[in-house]
């Protein structure tokens, strides 16, 4: 049995309208985008690779944020919650929103009943973005 870390949802449209509707969905439910990795851009850049446009969202909601971090310090590792918008050949974009629990149930977080608990939290404003944009 193949444990899932992701909510995917496939969407019409182009890359940056998607980009656009992610990023409100996700405001929605208190989550503001740190952080915005244009890979096809940067493979370009970097290695003069021709890629698809594939944005990963750093996404972070300030007060579960600081829970976490509060109760280990080391999560931090696992934060922001990423979720990647990628162009298909179709005229669709998939985008795969990261599920928080699965990330604090990883190795020894998953001891701490709190990082549970804010994982849980967190994994259910990230399924309400996702479910509203379909």
């Amino acid at each position: 049995m193949t444990e899932t870390f992701s909510i995917d949802i496939t969407l019409n449209g182009s890359h940056d309208e998607v980009v656009e509707k992610v990023t409100k969905a996700l405001a929605a439910e208190g989550f503001g985008v740190l952080t915005t990795i244009d890979v096809k851009t940067t493979l370009k850049k970097k290695i003069d690779v021709d890629f698809r446009p594939y944005t990963i969202l750093g996404a972070c909601n300030p007060g579960l944020a600081h829970q976490a971090l509060s109760a280990r310090a080391d999560v931090g590792l696992m934060l922001p919650c990423n979720v990647t918008v990628e162009q298909s050949d179709n005229g669709t974009c998939t985008v795969r929103f990261i599920d928080p629990l699965a990330m604090m149930s990883f190795a020894t977080l998953g001891d701490s009943d709190a990082l549970k608990r804010i994982g849980s939290e967190a994994g259910e404003k990230i399924a309400r973005a996702a479910k509203s944009l379909v």
